[in-house]
């Protein structure tokens, strides 16, 4: 399978855009590919309010995408920390899609 980088925003609502990447996630792995979305994992342990960790995260994240096959990317906006990826990618010469998304295409989460 292939390796997706999702790339969508995270600061400002960080809870409708944590929720929308999960959603962006779950639209990937239907589709037969492995979503990959740092800003999911990495403040879990990393503290995005603070500069010198959130700039930990997003290099850790271009080192992720460095081993991605293609970036998707999601959501109204490109946030500084997106745009960065899409030109880290670009770099590397692997592809940038943007996604066109809507409500309708939310995977509802299943409830335990």
């Amino acid at each position: 399978m292939k390796l997706i980088y999702i790339a969508s925003p995270f600061a400002g609502d960080i809870e409708h855009n944590t929720k929308m990447a999960i959603e962006y996630c779950r639209y990937a792995a239907k589709n037969g590919v492995i979503p990959i979305a740092p800003h999911l994992l990495f403040p879990l342990f990393l503290n995005d309010s603070s500069p010198a960790e959130r700039e930990q995260g997003i290099k850790m994240g271009l080192q992720l995408l460095a081993s991605c096959d293609a970036v998707w990317v999601f959501g109204d906006r490109i946030s500084k920390g997106m745009h960065r990826e899409i030109e880290e990618a670009e770099k590397l010469g692997i592809p940038v899609n943007y996604q066109d998304w809507s409500e309708e295409m939310c995977i509802s989460i299943p409830t335990i």
